[in-house]
């Protein structure tokens, strides 16, 4: 099925219908997740912060303070979906 076709068909569906696809989506990504390869420089990556914590090098955040970072960083900017097909209204015609 061709991405528009799906787009439209997904603009159909109630709220709930949604988030079964949704759930139904990640399920299928879950299953096939080991077949997924991990680039070499990602495994460096994390070889070298697990290293870093292990050693104490480290600097951690608790996930209330990540949050609140981020929700600081990031308040009043306006995120469109990709199934959002509205004009930016500066954009009008």
């Amino acid at each position: 099925m061709r991405p528009d076709k799906i787009r439209s068909e997904i603009g159909g569906l109630e709220l709930s219908e949604k988030l079964l696809l949704v759930e139904d989506i990640w399920d299928s990504i879950a299953i096939g997740n080991s077949e997924i390869p991990m680039p070499e420089w990602q495994k460096q990556e994390l070889d070298r912060r697990d290293k870093e914590y292990k050693e104490g090098r480290l600097e951690l955040h608790d996930w209330k303070s990540v949050h609140e970072d981020l929700r600081d960083k990031y308040s009043g900017i306006v995120v469109h979906s990709v199934f959002d097909n509205r004009q930016d209204p500066e954009k009008r015609p």
